[in-house]
């Protein structure tokens, strides 16, 4: 049966991006090539070109689709209740999982804080970026206000608070043979995986809850 040309390119795109996500992920922006891509997910180049104009953009398709699935993760766990404890517990837990399930995500989030030169801001993927960002970073310092406001957390600068959450959930997954170094195991082991998980929690329940929550 022939799938609906719709279809098709739905497919088109995602091979695409999945190939883009793993190379970009592996050698960084720099050192990968359209040319490349193209070849990895079977297409020619003008093929690719009639999905992605130029690398910036397809670079920024990459990292917004990451983005975006964080900010649905975000978003299913604020509207299943519960206190703010609970929902950034739950959070973490997600997006621990979610970066663990997707080896790529981290390494390619953490590369495009630095590899954006080329990025002038301007393309629609671009904005969708920054969108993502702006509404993840909103809303889980929403959440952070709203526990101080109600005592669940200690007053603490919510910015640095934000920080220190991107730090220790991002950067363990994109760490690679550091990473192993230090644990002595593979980070994505599913027994280090739970660990972060423990440790996350560890670091909510004695460096934000108040004690009184704890």
């Amino acid at each position: 049966m022939t799938l609906p040309s719709w279809n098709n390119e739905i497919s088109s795109r995602d091979r695409i991006l999945d190939a883009a996500e793993a190379l970009f992920a592996k050698r960084g922006y720099a050192g990968v090539g359209l040319r490349e891509v193209a070849e990895v997910v079977g297409l020619g180049k003008s093929s690719l070109f009639h999905h992605f104009k130029n690398k910036p953009q397809l670079y920024a398709a990459v990292c917004g689709r990451i983005l975006r699935r964080i900010e649905e993760s975000l978003m299913r766990t604020l509207a299943a209740g519960g206190s703010p404890v609970e929902r950034l517990e739950r959070w973490l837990d997600d997006l621990v999982n979610l970066l663990a399930d997707n080896p790529s995500y981290a390494r390619v989030l953490l590369r495009s804080l630095f590899e954006d030169d080329d990025l002038a801001g301007e393309m629609p993927e671009e904005m969708e970026v920054e969108r993502a960002i702006a509404s993840i970073m909103g809303s889980a310092g929403a959440l952070l206000r709203e526990g101080m406001g109600s005592g669940a957390f200690r007053a603490a600068n919510v910015p640095h608070m934000l920080l220190s959450l991107v730090g220790i959930t991002v950067f363990p997954f994109a760490s690679g043979e550091f990473g192993q170094e230090i644990l002595g195991k593979d980070v994505f082991d599913p027994a280090e995986v739970q660990r972060r998980k423990h440790e996350l929690r560890e670091f909510i329940r004695f460096g934000l809850i108040a004690r009184s929550e704890a």
